[in-house]
């Protein structure tokens, strides 16, 4: 949010270097502000971000994990209205609405947060969050840029937050099965790793500028990014068209995928290099700045992993129906958001947004297979866990940063012209002067994240 001052630690809280330093030191998260959550005690959670995603991940949260929602916090008028209608289904006391996140952060009825904003908000609010002895919930992807998910992290260790990333995958039941399968060696040796994010699309027209409805901060909602027109199509979804907001349909699906290999592989850690390939190729001429095709390829020390992306082939859907209801087919190839998994002696294929997964063996030979739909719940459940418990959750911001940081390389290779880098995961450069400009891209003056979180 812009003021006079740039957002700061000492906007929220009073910490001093030391005791943030033992905090770090101890790897725990630290009671709740108001003193704790009792066992059988709902926390008080507050949405900021009340878009489409915003108002699932709440009425879940309330509906199905436990939580009581105290506040709503979004810069429309109109999202918040709509986000209460659909939440007072699942709870019946109203819950204040703010338009200015600072004022949740300062509420003494809020443990937690839930960020659902557009993405070059994530890190700035789960980092104020995270000062002000508030627990996140964060959607993915959890930072705009490299840097970002670097203080992110460093923001859960040094106030000793359960900060949980939106990466669902990491609670469902088939998933992890699928990963006990793969630690079994079965498989045998594995030296590639095919993602899939196979989507369909349409061509991209921003439409002409307007002006923003009465009492909306246009200003605010751009935060880091550069100043631009308002358009109404930009504020709904358009966002997701423009480097200056997100990573395109890598960082706003795919990453989905990315961090669901990464588990099943034994989060391997970072990789070696990266190399891409992509463009504007069936929308040609339209108003998007993303790839509609996108082709990236990551070394790893002992496998390869490839990611190929469309948005166009209308054919292509997440997870069929039949997948859906738990019927698994033979022939996946029209399930966009699939992984396959090639081992010397069986390959696995797991859809990622139900389907559950199959194994198999010469001649096409199933030898193994698990059912499994999408959901959100238990991931839903396992934060509140975590706030409850005082433990890290199961999508802690530290297991997600690899498959954050793997998305932007990706992103990162192809801006600067589809080329191959080299990675130093110890210093977190490339060999590409061009390529560490992207790291952490310039942010607007009053909306900085300061070095020191």
């Amino acid at each position: 949010m812009k003021n006079s001052t740039p957002i700061t630690r000492r906007s929220f809280v009073e910490t001093s270097s030391k005791a943030a330093a033992v905090a770090a030191l101890a790897g725990l998260v630290r009671p709740l502000a108001r003193g704790g959550v009792s066992p059988n005690e709902r926390p008080n959670v507050a949405l900021i971000g009340c878009g489409g995603r915003g108002r699932f991940v709440s009425r879940v949260m309330v509906d199905e994990a436990g939580a009581n929602c105290t506040c709503l916090c979004d810069l429309s008028d109109d999202r918040l209205n709509q986000c209460w209608k659909f939440l007072e289904e699942v709870q019946p006391a109203k819950p204040r609405f703010e338009k200015d996140y600072r004022r949740v952060l300062e509420a003494k009825d809020v443990d937690a947060v839930i960020v659902a904003t557009p993405d070059i908000w994530h890190a700035p609010i789960t980092i104020a969050a995270c000062q002000a002895g508030k627990d996140v919930y964060v959607e993915k992807p959890h930072s705009h840029n490299i840097w970002e998910s670097g203080k992110m992290v460093e923001a859960a260790r040094a106030y000793r937050r359960v900060v949980q990333v939106g990466t669902q995958n990491r609670s469902k039941e088939y998933n992890l099965a699928a990963r006990d399968y793969v630690r079994s060696g079965k498989l045998g040796p594995i030296g590639l790793v095919k993602v899939f994010n196979l989507k369909s699309g349409e061509r991209f027209k921003l439409g002409e500028p307007g002006r923003p409805p009465p009492n909306f901060n246009w200003d605010m909602w751009l935060g880091r990014a550069a100043l631009r027109p308002y358009h109404q199509r930009l504020f709904q979804t358009g966002w997701h068209q423009y480097w200056d907001f997100c990573g395109g349909d890598m960082t706003d699906d795919g990453i989905h995928q990315l961090d669901l290999a990464l588990m099943l592989m034994g989060d391997p850690g970072l990789p070696k290099s990266v190399r891409a390939m992509g463009g504007r190729f069936v929308h040609r001429g339209d108003d998007s700045e993303v790839p509609d095709v996108q082709v990236i390829d990551w070394e790893f020390d002992s496998f390869v992993m490839t990611f190929e992306l469309s948005a166009y082939p209308r054919y292509m859907v997440k997870s069929s129906d039949t997948l859906r209801r738990k019927t698994l087919v033979t022939d996946w190839k029209q399930n966009s958001t699939r992984i396959e998994i090639y081992g010397a002696e069986q390959m696995m294929i797991i859809g990622r947004h139900g389907g559950g997964f199959v194994v198999e063996k010469s001649a096409s030979q199933v030898v193994e297979k698990m059912f499994g739909q999408a959901g959100d719940a238990e991931h839903y459940k396992d934060f509140i866990g975590a706030i409850k418990d005082r433990r890290r959750a199961n999508a802690d911001i530290a297991i997600a940063h690899p498959s954050n940081v793997i998305a932007h390389m990706g992103n990162i290779a192809h801006r600067i012209g589809n080329v191959a880098l080299r990675y130093d995961a110890t210093r977190g450069t490339f060999d590409d002067p061009r390529a560490n400009a992207l790291i952490k891209p310039p942010y607007r003056k009053g909306y900085e994240i300061p070095d020191a979180v």
